[in-house]
Formats: structure tokens, C-alpha cells, sequence
């Protein structure tokens, strides 16, 4: 049978990323590759949002929809790119009949780069026989790679949003796919399938959720993203001992995930309100704010190790001026540019940005150790960070 001319592209449209990422040292397991060229994509996405070139006269990204409607080239050649596609902001389900440009908004929902997808699975170790649950369905695409692996038999896949869920549903259904699939909170896994050999996580949790470790058979791994209100993040493995006891490694790279809205950052109000706070006795930053704000993966590693010294605070730029606020005790801080170096004040219970200068001291004199030489270590709600050369570093109670 002769395949349409759509669908003949398509296909030749995902060998090519295959190979690609075969090339590039994504796609090491052979088995790994098949599944990536076996996927349609691009029925898991009928509608997305690119970014335009340029931003808007506020300085907000346009994000333009594509769809097979409005430019079907376009949309089937980004389907099999190895980009991210956005599929919801704000929680906002699109119409993707008609759907309108965005300025600015948060992603809510995506279908992840293909050689993130495939890289967290193998970072979980996830092979033949093993029963997983993955938590953040999305668009369905990651769980029908994984049911291309493993067999739907084998996958159990969660999302909080019914009509993500709904949608992943249809797509998988259609391609033949039929794991299982149910509307729930990540938080919490999903008992009725438990025990797992596996969970990875494609959102990201401020801190170990317990009932993941309590699922998982002792030996089995967990693969998750850490995240918090400082927006920095780390990815972690960990094996599971039992009775809420796991330890485990963090991963290297600058990955990062959208948070589970269960632990989402609250709204903080009117930076300038926080500012009128803070004393009015300024003294030098021992730190530049850019140590945890600029472009490098070591600022994005330092962002996630200073915010377990401040896991209640947020931050924010107005102009040149940096404010922290914690909206848990009413302290805040600012940082302002003064003649090439930076002045803090503060206010509140917590002196946020000595606390935060504190564990980029103690990084320092540690000869600035990389995120592979930091372990995990979760004792049911607690849990630490640790390195041989550090203070220990505590998550949020979850």
C-alpha cells in the first residue's frame, strides 16, 4: 500500500532526526533509535507555538501558533525538529481552529525536544521488563516512545490536566498505543498500578515527593527534576532502599522542567511595596547577583544550591535593582549597582542575600565542585543535599 505523501514525508522527516541524533551521541541505544523512528511525532502536536524573531514593543516574545492549517510545511518540518513546542500557556487550552498570536505568558504545557525525552529515559536506566510511571503526559509523545520500547503493557502515564490527557489519549489510541493513562496529581504517583521499576518525571518538584519513593520496588530508580522559587534547578537518579529511604546522584547538564503546579511560585505582589521594607542602611554584596543570574551552567547550578539557603524566596529585576522577597516571613532584600560592585539592603527575619552569600562562600572554598559530586539523600520528608566539602544543604519539607 502506498503511504499518502504527507505521511511519506513525515517519515523520512523522523529518520532523518533519528539520525541526526544517532550522530550527535543522543541516540547510543539502538533500541532507542527504532522508537524514535517509529513515532509520528507530529500527531501528538496539531497545533504549537514558535517563537517569532523578535519581541514586541514591550519587550514580550510573539509566540505565533502553527498549525497543518496555517502552514502545513512548517508545521510538519518543526514537528520533527529537536526543539521544544509549546502547547499552552497559563493554563489556557488554545483553539487551534483559530488560534491567535500570544505576547508573553507562561508555558503550561509542551511537547519536550525529542533528545530530552529519550535522554531521560536512558539517564533512568529504564530497559526491557521494567514497569515504569511516567508523571506529565503532555502531549503523549514521551509515553508512546517509552510504549515503543517497552510495550504499552508496561507504561502507566499521569497528567493533572484532563484536557491534556484527553487529547494525549486520542493520539495514542491512534497510533496504537495503549498504556495506561489516568487524570492525577504528580505529587502523589499513582498507587493503583504500584509497585514500578521506574518513575520519571517530566515536571519538575521543589522538593522529593514521598509517594514516589514509597512506589517504587527497593532497587528501582527515581528520575526527577528538583526545582524552586529561585527558578534554579538540579536532576536527580535515585535508587530506592525502602521505607522512604532513597540516595542518589545528581546529574550534570541545564535541564530544566516546568513545576508541578501543586509547587508552583505564588504571586508576590508590587516589588516596589517589598522594596519600602528594607533598610535604608546599605553594605557591599560580598557577591554579584550575577553569580546565580548569568548565562553559564555553573550560575545555573549556583542558583539551585543558593535557593536551599532561601527556599520561601523569589526574585525579580526592576531596571538595574535585583529584589529578593519571601513571601513565607515578609523579609526582602535588594541589590543595587554601585560604582562597578553591588550594594544590598535588607529587611525582615531572614537577611535573604547574607544567607545566599554564606553557601557561595562555602562553594568557593570547595574549589567550586560541579553538580555530579553532589548526592541526594531522602529520609521520608527529609531530605538533604549533600557534598563532602559542604554544610548540608536542606530541601523544603514536602
Amino acid at each position: 500500500m502506498t503511504m499518502p505523501a504527507d505521511e511519506t514525508e513525515a517519515v523520512r522527516l523522523r529518520k532523518a532526526m533519528a539520525k541526526a541524533l544517532t550522530e550527535e551521541g543522543v541516540l547510543a541505544d539502538p533500541a532507542w533509535q527504532r522508537a524514535v523512528e517509529q513515532v509520528p511525532r507530529h500527531r501528538f502536536v496539531p497545533g504549537f507555538y514558535l517563537p517569532a524573531e523578535e519581541h514586541d514593543g514591550q519587550g514580550l516574545t510573539v509566540w505565533e501558533p502553527v498549525t497543518a492549517q496555517l502552514d502545513h510545511g512548517r508545521w510538519l518540518a518543526a514537528a520533527h525538529s529537536d526543539i521544544t513546542l509549546v502547547t499552552q500557556f497559563d493554563g489556557d487550552e488554545p483553539n487551534w481552529k483559530h488560534p491567535a498570536t500570544r505576547h508573553g505568558g507562561a508555558p503550561t504545557s509542551s511537547s519536550t525536544l525529542p533528545s530530552l525525552v529519550v535522554r531521560m529515559w536512558s539517564d533512568a536506566e529504564v530497559t526491557e521488563g521494567h514497569t515504569v510511571l511516567e508523571i506529565g503526559t503532555g502531549t503523549g509523545y514521551s509515553t508512546a516512545l517509552a510504549c515503543a520500547r517497552l510495550g504499552s503493557a508496561d507504561v502507566t502515564s499521569i497528567e493533572v490536566d484532563p484536557h491534556r490527557l484527553d487529547h494525549a489519549a486520542s493520539a495514542l489510541h491512534g497510533c496504537g498505543y495503549t498504556p495506561t493513562l489516568a487524570v492525577a496529581d504528580g505529587l502523589y504517583g499513582y498507587w493503583p498500578e504500584a509497585s514500578f521499576d521506574r518513575i520519571v518525571a517530566t515536571c519538575s518538584f521543589r522538593a522529593v515527593p514521598p509517594a514516589l519513593v514509597a512506589q517504587v520496588r527497593p532497587g528501582g530508580k527515581v528520575l526527577l527534576t528538583l526545582s524552586g522559587w529561585l527558578y534554579g534547578y538540579a536532576r536527580v537518579l535515585l535508587t530506592v532502599a525502602g521505607s522512604g529511604i532513597a540516595e542518589g546522584r545528581m546529574l550534570g547538564g541545564t535541564v530544566s522542567f516546568m513545576t508541578a503546579r501543586t509547587h508552583a511560585a505564588p504571586a508576590f505582589g508590587n516589588p516596589a511595596h517589598w522594596a519600602a521594607e528594607v533598610v535604608e542602611k546599605a553594605r557591599p554584596a560580598r557577591h554579584s547577583p550575577g553569580r546565580i543570574t548569568a548565562a553559564t551552567e555553573e550560575a545555573f547550578h549556583l542558583r539551585f544550591l543558593a535557593q536551599t539557603a532561601v527556599p520561601d524566596v523569589q526574585m525579580t529585576t526592576v531596571g538595574e535593582v535585583v529584589h529578593l522577597i519571601d513571601v513565607v516571613t515578609g523579609s526582602a532584600a535588594t541589590l543595587t549597582p554601585d560604582d562597578g560592585a553591588w550594594a544590598v539592603r535588607e529587611g525582615g527575619s531572614v537577611h535573604v542575600w547574607e544567607r545566599i552569600e554564606h553557601v557561595l562562600d562555602a562553594y568557593d572554598a570547595a574549589g567550586r565542585p560541579g553538580p555530579e559530586t553532589f548526592r541526594l539523600h531522602v529520609h521520608g520528608r527529609e531530605q538533604h543535599v549533600r557534598h563532602p566539602q559542604l554544610p548540608s544543604l536542606p530541601l523544603p519539607r514536602p
